[in-house]
């Protein structure tokens, strides 16, 4: 039998497939688009949470995969062992098989023992299975079903079946959610044959290859568990391991999975080839690059992008840690990463066609962030120099915390660098105090994290999700969502984001609630689209009023206060959904879609939606894009929307089943989003029964047609108007358009009318006023809202305005050159044979206050003096300092001086030490400055006599 890791992959799904009566599904994204608890899929399982908990489910109930899995943030966290061991990775595969309240202990067992000794024939004799030993804090017993099954259902020796602890045997995906008792089995590695004494002890000589977890509870909040509504199984394979096994290599990285990758980076990097130690640092350089280009290219593929925070702030660290190992290990100094990408698609490709899509644009966005990394990194090794100079010269034995969360936090230097730099010179890094400083950064951004709108106050926790159903209470109905006209319902449960209620809060009170009925027409925050505002109220006088709309495992929290009176359980309600909010909302909704369809048209087809928001005032729309859209390329795309509305176009919705309406060309759909079974299908223009019927028709491309569950006018005619406002990047590779719709976008496009016609009005104005009605004209343009084309357009119309006004500016200085140059003449004359000049020259600005210096510096060239002037009407001071060659020896330097007085006046400069220039911001704080200029030069002569 064939070992490749191609065939091993494929000959663990078909023996579920065809043996076992298990369903082949594809792999979900390494990004968890609808799963805000995770920044990546950690587990096989993650795609099936929802049918654990209850939640939602799946039309088979047996299923098999291979799951591309990225651990490196939150609890799983490999990535400080990649490289420096032969089994961690960051991104990995994991082979596993689910049942879905179907089978459970008996045939897992069973099934796994038949594939690993029948069909991949390994040693028993090496196989060992662990079992759990129970817990007294969550009071479980030992799992004596699972032990005892081992030793009937297969024929393992039973002295290789042990109990362990919840450390080892008890499966969690994180703090909370779907978890329970688990059995490993490890392989036996060592040359004898003797590992079992090794099971669990974290050497390479046993490993774990298989977990067969018995998905039976979930953990809440308050860290309880509770059953589940049924019992799952969920097992886990760690695919580069068990092809190690079956190729009976002795390191996860000597499988033919890593060849090719192997192979580029020495091509590329021109270092010796891979040998494989451990204790030889271009082998863990090696390891370290392969693992880390294949997770950034799995992860950018899926939508993820380097940041500054979340899942892209471990991407950048992921890439930064494999560009240093490049650049110090392998002495590779440019960027290197991006010529790899080709290897990752050539081996995993063919399992992941995802891949193969668009590698051009992964390697562009990791080149980028190489050439920035590049050039922070060789800043950061000169803030490194700095730091140890100053801990040398303060006789300290360790680089100052300050320094070493200065070159984390700013520089991208994991602080496990900085000490390694350090440790080469004989010092050490306050750890301490940096752990101190990264609490403290941690708990600041907690803190913005919290500060969100009313629905995250009381969202539905999934212990609360498990108390309503063990409550009866059923998941709400909601099909007249899309309508949204009055209904009435029966209140099911009071949320107050700790426990239920009976009553909502007296009315005034500042607390928020939420309200769940058992039926709504109120449209719940989902792809993209805000949920609906309005109110509730019963017969008895009481009034709630609705300020969010949130849905959790298909309950839906009306969230808000009480306005008037109470309303309490098991009353009938009336639900009125606010028409204004409700009808933009619509309206934003379907220029989004109009929005897409036309980008595509005007840029390429390959501009795919990566996110968008969808609120009453204004929609915004996230794409793929290598760089900047050109004002063209806007104002095409504007057209095109405006052409769509005019057109009056009927827009349909209509359910369709799923592989049907994926088959619809020109079809578009957020990749990673998972849809449901049949799925709504929004078309622009065409009926949707039209595009069942010929789904590959070449002529629905220019037609708008989405898998969209929100809410659409019924004609485009209803949009009324459009203005695209913004458009600037969010991250690598994607660009964010914000535009309006409707009134707000005819005010827009009126205001920026109303500019077009003041500037054209400027050529009538006395060249006296030019100044301030340009001035003015500048700041409104700055500041109104208005379409983004037609903002760049009255630029280039207003620039030579601004011209003229500086040329009418420099005509006044000439005027006023004279009266500056008397001024100068006078503070010279007045100041004798004083060592220190400090004056202000009034009506000067930075070009006259430099002639003025020339004129003083003439006529007392043994004085050191300050100038400055004060230009309000432009919010700057100007300050300039000559300082002769004696005074210069005495310790007054220029730069120093007129870096002193900026302070003052909010401002900074420098220069050389003989003559230095500054400015300020703060007109008004001048004559504070100029006592600080006195001052500082008085000090600095006084302590050198």
């Amino acid at each position: 039998m064939s070992r490749h890791a191609s065939d091993i992959r494929r000959q663990f799904i078909e023996f579920f497939e065809k043996r076992c009566g298990h369903t082949a599904v594809p792999s979900s994204p390494v990004v968890p688009h609808d799963d805000p608890t995770l920044l990546f899929t950690n587990a096989g399982m993650n795609q099936f949470k929802d049918v654990f908990l209850g939640t939602g489910s799946r039309p088979y109930s047996r299923a098999v995969d291979t799951q591309k899995c990225i651990r490196a943030g939150g609890k799983h966290n490999d990535l400080d062992d990649v490289g420096r061991d032969t089994y961690h990775h960051t991104f990995f595969e994991m082979l596993g098989n689910w049942s879905f309240g179907d089978y459970f202990k008996k045939e897992a067992i069973q099934w796994a023992w038949q594939l690993l000794t029948e069909v991949w024939g390994l040693d028993k004799s090496r196989l060992y299975a662990t079992v759990f030993a129970g817990d007294e804090k969550d009071g479980l017993p030992a799992d004596t079903e699972a032990e005892q099954l081992w030793k009937e259902v297969t024929d393992i020796d039973p002295a290789h079946v042990s109990r362990w602890g919840r450390k080892d045997n008890f499966w969690e995906m994180g703090d909370t959610g779907p978890c329970g008792p688990c059995t490993e089995i490890h392989y036996d590695l060592t040359p004898d044959g003797s590992g079992g004494p090794l099971v669990n002890k974290g050497t390479e000589g046993v490993i774990e290859i298989w977990n067969l977890v018995f998905i039976q509870f979930n953990r809440g909040e308050d860290g309880k568990l509770s059953p589940l509504p049924a019992k799952h199984v969920d097992t886990g394979m760690g695919f580069e391991r068990i092809c190690r096994v079956l190729q009976g290599r002795s390191s996860n990285y000597d499988i033919d999975l890593w060849t090719p990758i192997f192979m580029a980076i020495e091509q590329r990097s021109g270092a010796r080839a891979y040998r494989g130690r451990l204790d030889d640092p271009v082998d863990t350089a090696y390891r370290v690059i392969a693992d880390h280009i294949r997770c950034l290219t799995f992860a950018i593929t899926d939508g993820a992008v380097p940041g500054n925070d979340g899942r892209g702030y471990v991407l950048r660290r992921i890439l930064r840690r494999a560009a240093r190992f490049a650049r110090q290990t392998l002495g590779v100094q440019g960027p290197l990463l991006h010529h790899l990408v080709p290897a990752v698609v050539e081996a995993m490709g063919d399992a992941f066609p995802e891949l193969k899509k668009n590698p051009r644009h992964v390697a562009g966005i990791i080149l980028e962030e190489e050439e920035s990394f590049g050039r922070t990194l060789d800043r950061g090794l000169e803030l490194f120099a700095e730091a140890l100079y100053r801990a040398q010269s303060a006789g300290r034995k360790a680089i100052a915390a300050e320094d070493a969360f200065r070159l984390h936090d700013t520089y991208g230097f994991p602080i496990d660098l900085t000490e390694q730099m350090a440790l080469e010179r004989g010092m050490t890094v306050d750890l301490e105090g940096y752990n101190r400083l990264m609490e403290q950064a941690r708990e600041t951004a907690r803190a913005g994290a919290s500060r969100g709108k009313a629905g995250a106050q009381i969202a539905l926790t999934g212990d609360a999700i498990a108390r309503l159903k063990h409550m009866g209470v059923e998941p709400t109905i909601d099909v007249d969502k899309f309508h949204g006209r009055s209904i009435s319902a029966r209140v099911k449960a009071i949320w107050n984001g700790t426990d239920f209620d009976n009553h909502t809060h007296a009315a005034g009170s500042p607390e928020f609630l939420g309200i769940i009925t058992n039926r709504t027409n109120f449209y719940a925050e989902m792809g993209g689209q805000v949920g609906d505002v309005g109110r509730i109220f019963n017969n008895g006088g009481g009034e709630f009023e609705v300020v969010d709309t949130q849905a959790f495992g298909g309950y839906v929290l009306h969230i808000g206060r009480a306005s008037r009176g109470k309303i309490s359980l098991n009353d009938t309600v009336e639900l009125d959904v606010t028409n204004s909010h409700r009808a933009a909302v619509r309206a934003n909704h379907t220029a989004t879609h109009l929005l897409n369809l036309a980008l595509r048209q005007t840029l390429n087809a390959d501009a795919d939606q990566k996110g968008s928001l969808v609120a009453p005032d204004r929609l915004r729309f996230d794409f793929s894009s290598p760089g900047a859209v050109s004002v063209e390329q806007i104002a095409a795309a504007t057209a095109r929307v405006k052409e769509a509305i005019e057109r009056n176009l009927e827009v349909f919705a209509l359910p369709a089943p799923l592989e049907e309406a994926k088959k619809i060309n020109g079809l578009r759909a957020v990749f990673g989003e998972r849809y449901p079974d049949p799925v709504r299908v929004v078309s622009i223009g065409v009926p949707v029964d039209q595009l069942l019927d010929a789904p590959g028709a070449t002529k629905w491309r220019d037609h708008s047609i989405e898998f969209c569950g929100g809410t659409h006018v019924a004609s485009t005619k209803e949009i009324g108007d459009f203005a695209i406002i913004s458009e600037e990047a969010v991250a690598k590779g994607v660009r964010r358009i914000t535009a309006i719709t409707g009134p707000a976008a005819s005010a827009a496009c009126a205001t920026a009318a109303q500019i077009d016609a003041a500037i054209r009005e400027l050529r009538d104005l006395p060249a006296e006023r030019l100044p301030v009605e340009v001035s003015a004209l500048v700041e409104r343009l700055n500041d109104a809202v208005m379409p983004y084309a037609e903002r760049a357009r009255l630029r280039g119309e207003i620039e030579p305005w601004l011209e003229k006004v500086k040329e009418i500016r420099k005509q006044a200085a000439r005027a006023d050159q004279h009266a500056i140059i008397d001024q100068a003449k006078q503070i010279a004359a007045a100041a004798g044979e004083e060592p220190i000049i400090v004056a202000e020259i009034a009506g000067a600005n930075a070009e006259t206050l430099r002639s003025a210096a020339d004129v003083v510096r003439s006529q007392r060239p043994r004085s050191a003096m300050l100038l400055a002037s004060a230009i309000p009407e432009e919010g700057k001071v100007a300050i300039i300092a000559v300082v002769p060659e004696a005074l210069i020896k005495r310790g007054l330097k220029a730069g120093d001086w007129v870096r002193e007085v900026a302070v003052v006046c909010g401002g900074k400069g420098g220069g050389r030490p003989d003559m230095a220039q500054a400015g300020g911001r703060e007109p008004d704080k001048l004559h504070d400055a100029l006592e600080r200029a006195r001052g500082f030069a008085d000090g600095v002569l006084s302590a050198s006599k």
